[in-house]
């Protein structure tokens, strides 16, 4: 039996951590993730867990510290957000190039400057390919599950990559939404025991990580990260087949609502998607072809999977929630279209930068973009494809 709670996105990362029980939780506090590392600081000090709670003085150290407890084969987690991850850009890196698979729970924030504590995605998109699997979630329910089926797929002996599950800042992190959680001991049983092969406190075995790695072997290990990546496709895939078993609830790649047989549709990811979801269900009513693509998996990017969800559509548009300011759109949209190109997919495609810094994405917005998308399939001409969604002026 389930159990049937109503909790914050934050609460649920929060308790998802105390039923995986790491033996290492190092955070420093900024907002809106704030709440995960003070809730479960509560779970330490009431004997509720037994994991190391370090309390660092920064977001550098408490990847530091991550890095330090994984490297000597220990499980460990954090949470962050924005500035906080660009704090740590340094031991982002050395962490997956260690193939440590630390678990973090990023809430998405937009990245100084001008300051913003609100939800974009400029703090991911920041990160995206430091070679750590990016997970997003769309609500509490799914920001929940993603972590307990996290440390299964960062830890899989064909992957060892670390992995962040994203969540939007105060749009789910502080909404309090209906979720079920599984019992504790189910948790336990299906994220098992860290037993990792090679660690620094393996007296058995004497290792060097990170050591320099010059000409000689840096192209090699980068291939291997590589490598990993790729791996990770189908023991995402693998594990959330068990984790259907143990719950009912599917995951995949991405989720294809009223895809089927749509002419139209948006690629979104997070939050966005509920809305957009309202807006497909009203344009169905109304005999319009609508669908979405609720991207989940980000990194590994499910490319070719991708192109074939989309063949059959006359026009969609890609939503990015940061611009990558490089004049040629987001980084969702370079990604799909990439991915269409190689994949021999044709279909006119056009970006809407929008949301950015928290600016409401309203329902009336996503309608007008389904309108823009008719104009493109009845025409066949995109015109500019580098737009923007909810802009003033």
């Amino acid at each position: 039996m389930s159990i049937r709670e109503r909790l914050s996105g934050n609460e649920a990362a929060a308790i998802a951590m105390k039923q995986i029980n790491p033996d290492v939780v190092a955070a420093f506090p900024i907002t809106p993730s704030t709440e995960i590392p003070q809730y479960f600081s509560t779970f330490v000090s009431n004997g509720q867990v037994d994991t190391e709670f370090v309390a660092v003085e920064s977001e550098h150290s408490a990847m530091s510290a991550c890095v330090g407890a994984e490297a000597a084969g220990s499980r460990a987690m954090t949470a962050t957000s924005a500035n906080g991850l660009s704090f740590m850009w340094e031991m982002i890196y050395i962490a997956s190039s260690m193939r440590l698979p630390i678990v973090m729970s990023l809430v998405n924030r937009a990245v100084s400057g001008p300051l913003n504590i609100h939800n974009d995605h400029s703090d991911a998109m920041g990160v995206r390919d430091s070679g750590w699997i990016m997970i997003f979630s769309e609500n509490n329910q799914e920001a929940y599950d993603n972590l307990i089926m996290a440390h299964r797929i960062a830890e899989n002996e064909k992957v060892h990559l670390p992995l962040m599950v994203c969540q939007d800042g105060f749009i789910t992190s502080h909404s309090i939404e209906n979720i079920e959680l599984i019992e504790d001991d189910k948790v336990k049983e299906f994220v098992g025991k860290y037993t990792p092969k090679h660690y620094l406190l393996n007296e058995k075995e004497h290792i060097a990580m990170g050591p320099l790695d010059l000409q000689s072997y840096l192209f090699e290990h980068k291939k291997q990260q590589a490598v990993a990546m790729q791996n990770a496709k189908q023991v995402i895939l693998d594990v959330a087949k068990d984790f259907e078993k143990m719950t009912g609830r599917k995951y995949s790649f991405f989720e294809e609502y009223k895809l089927d047989d749509a002419e139209i549709a948006i690629v979104c990811m997070n939050s966005t998607a509920g809305t957009t979801k309202f807006v497909v269900d009203k344009l169905r009513s109304q005999g319009i072809k609508a669908g979405l693509l609720k991207l989940r998996v980000f990194r590994p990017f499910p490319g070719e999977e991708v192109a074939k969800a989309l063949s059959h559509l006359k026009a969609v548009a890609i939503l990015d929630k940061s611009d990558s300011l490089n004049g040629a759109g987001g980084a969702l949209f370079t990604d799909v279209t990439s991915a269409m190109y190689l994949n021999k997919n044709s279909v006119p495609a056009v970006n809407y930068i929008y949301g950015i810094g928290g600016r409401d994405t309203k329902a009336d917005d996503l309608e007008n973009v389904y309108k823009d998308l008719q104009e493109i399939a009845q025409s066949g001409n995109v015109g500019n494809p580098y737009r923007s969604m909810g802009l003033r002026g």
